[in-house]
């Protein structure tokens, strides 16, 4: 009996120990040197800073002081487009982007995060990244830049913001809208928009002076905090349950350079993995939980909310679908990861795009 209770007593022991080391493996020896990354995010303010920050700050304590990340915010060292100049000339370690950012230096980046009437829910992204192999061309493309794509980052879809009334597609016609360039600004520039490319943190400038009366953002918490309520008075979005018609999933992620990744221990390398997962829920949820305070803010304001109809987006959907297969087709890797994208939403899964739109037009794979 003493032989059996003695088993058992270190048979919990153990247990404990292995989950111990599961949960968090680079507690097990405390560390006798912290390496630091400097982490510059694409947010400028209000709620994504302030989750972004809570978090990096967290790292120290979760690996017992084997890795700290210094936050800073948008334009805090370089710009929002020098981002990844920044992490290969080593002003950064890591940085946390709007993903499409990199479509300048890498092309298939447009397909690596939302765009007009493609996938539409944050799960239907999850399953593209770690289900069909996104992650593993994703960490391909970026390690020839020298950069290691450590995995995507959820907050939300995107809206509009404008100064006058749009109640249909019609109505962007010779509207000057600032949009993040690519494949969200051909489209609107074929119904008619003046488009133009800013930085997040130079919009609220712009829709002061005039120099646009359209803007798209993020959120309703981030765009409420950056003031956009004091210069607009409208917000577009698509029918009910379909916020963002264009990019319904905008996704940030985080990337490190390669060299400060593999000073990482092994262990260290699959802790960041697995954060990275755990930052991408937490700070999908936040941000969630932060709109809904924000609506009401926007309503006291007096802005009034607006929605394209079911029949634009279906107006959209042929127009976007040649516009897909253009962008794809300028680039190889492009093409493979829209590919993989395309027979998910044409699938029994989703059915989001009829095969009759695609008939005619062609990959080159």
């Amino acid at each position: 009996m003493m032989k059996s209770t003695n088993r058992r007593m270190a048979l919990r022991t153990l247990a404990g120990a292995g989950a111990a080391t599961l949960a968090a493996p680079h507690i097990a020896t405390a560390a006798s040197h912290t390496t630091t990354w400097r982490m510059q995010t694409s947010w400028p303010g209000g709620a994504g800073l302030q989750i972004f920050k809570d978090w990096a700050n967290s790292i120290v304590e979760k690996t017992g002081g084997e890795l700290a990340i210094q936050p800073f915010g948008a334009n805090d060292v370089v710009g929002d487009f020098q981002l990844a100049d920044a992490v290969k000339n080593g002003v950064l370690e890591a940085i946390n982007p709007f993903t499409i950012y990199y479509q300048g230096i890498i092309p298939a980046a447009t397909f690596l995060t939302s765009y007009p009437m493609g996938l539409r829910n944050p799960h239907e992204f999850d399953v593209f990244y770690y289900g069909l192999g996104g992650i593993d061309i994703a960490r391909e493309l970026m390690a020839a830049q020298g950069l290691m794509f450590v995995g995507p980052v959820h907050h939300g879809p995107n809206i509009i913001h404008s100064k006058v009334p749009i109640r249909s597609i019609d109505d962007f016609a010779g509207r000057k809208m600032r949009l993040p360039g690519g494949m969200v600004a051909e489209l609107f520039s074929q119904i008619g928009a003046e488009t133009t490319v800013l930085p997040g943190s130079e919009i609220f400038p712009a829709l002061e002076r005039g120099t646009i009366d359209v803007a798209d953002y993020v959120g309703p918490a981030v765009n409420y905090a950056l003031g956009f309520s004091q210069v607009t008075d409208y917000i577009v979005m698509g029918p009910p349950g379909f916020m963002s018609v264009y990019q319904p999933v905008d996704i940030m992620d985080i990337t490190v350079g390669m060299d400060a990744w593999n000073a990482l221990s092994p262990q260290m390398q699959q802790f960041m993995e697995m954060e990275t997962h755990v930052y991408s829920d937490m700070h999908h949820a936040a941000i969630q939980k932060a709109d809904q305070e924000a609506w009401v803010k926007f309503e006291e304001d007096g802005t009034e909310v607006t929605r394209l109809s079911q029949d634009d987006v279906e107006l959209l959907t042929e127009i976007a679908v040649p516009i897909w297969f253009d962008y794809a087709n300028r680039d190889p890797n492009a093409a493979r990861v829209f590919k993989m994208q395309l027979d998910y939403m044409q699938s029994g899964s989703l059915g989001y795009v009829d095969p009759a739109l695609t008939q005619g037009l062609e990959l080159k794979l």
